[in-house]
């Protein structure tokens, strides 16, 4: 957990119910920012619906956007308490994950299942070395990144390395190695799911020489599974 949210009392912010990690969450709930009461949680106000203030539901996990020096960026938490100061009303969030940048897709998804290798990118004193090399199996790619189901737990903003196999015999399918990558949000798998996390990770591209390969190998596999 990093420290305590800086953020102006007042600051605008979009609230949207948690949502599995084939699906695209709903900003639709306005609130605003009150203040940070440790590094672990923060009051809001009532968040607000078509007009109408939210039930409380502690159960509930809730993605809460707001910009930060022209960044888009998520808190992960869920309410935790209603909270009286003066005549106002507040709602207490419980955080469970470090606030994170919100990456707007600007590429199209594949969803497909590919078999890929990756490793993560370890830093000590005076050195940064890769693990040794993982499996993991695509849910969806695009031409700016995927979404990964693995074993490991990464953090986020933690840096991997990912090679893409080779799909097909054409020059588009060849495989594409040691693609540099960002993880920007982490959860459990689903239920069943042979692995037991998935991640989101945002290539880290040379625009000069990766991207193009890129989207020429994303275009093979959505030709070649017809997808």
């Amino acid at each position: 957990m990093s420290d305590e949210l800086k953020l102006r009392s007042g600051t605008r912010m979009q609230i949207a119910y948690d949502v599995p990690p084939d699906k695209e969450p709903n900003f639709s709930m306005m609130c605003t920012f009150y203040k940070a009461i440790d590094e672990s949680a923060f009051l809001i106000s009532v968040p607000m619906r078509d007009g109408k203030p939210l039930l409380l539901d502690e159960h509930q996990k809730l993605l809460i956007r707001y910009t930060m020096a022209d960044s888009p960026m998520i808190v992960v938490g869920y309410p935790d308490d209603e909270v009286k100061e003066g005549i106002r009303r507040y709602w207490k969030i419980r955080r469970v994950t470090d606030h994170r940048q919100f990456f707007k897709r600007a590429d199209e998804r594949v969803k497909v299942a590919l078999r890929v290798k990756y490793r993560r990118l370890t830093a000590l004193p005076g050195e940064e070395s890769m693990t040794d090399e993982e499996d993991g199996m695509t849910l969806d790619i695009s031409a700016g990144g995927m979404a990964l189901y693995l074993n490991d737990r990464m953090d986020v903003g933690e840096l991997c390395s990912v090679t893409l196999p080779r799909v097909g015999t054409t020059p588009e399918g060849a495989s594409i190695p040691d693609i540099a990558a960002v993880v920007c949000w982490m959860r459990d798998a689903p239920r069943g799911s042979i692995y037991r996390r998935i991640c989101g990770l945002q290539y880290r591209l040379d625009e000069g020489t990766q991207r193009q390969p890129l989207q020429n190998y994303v275009a093979n596999v959505k030709k070649k599974y017809r997808v």
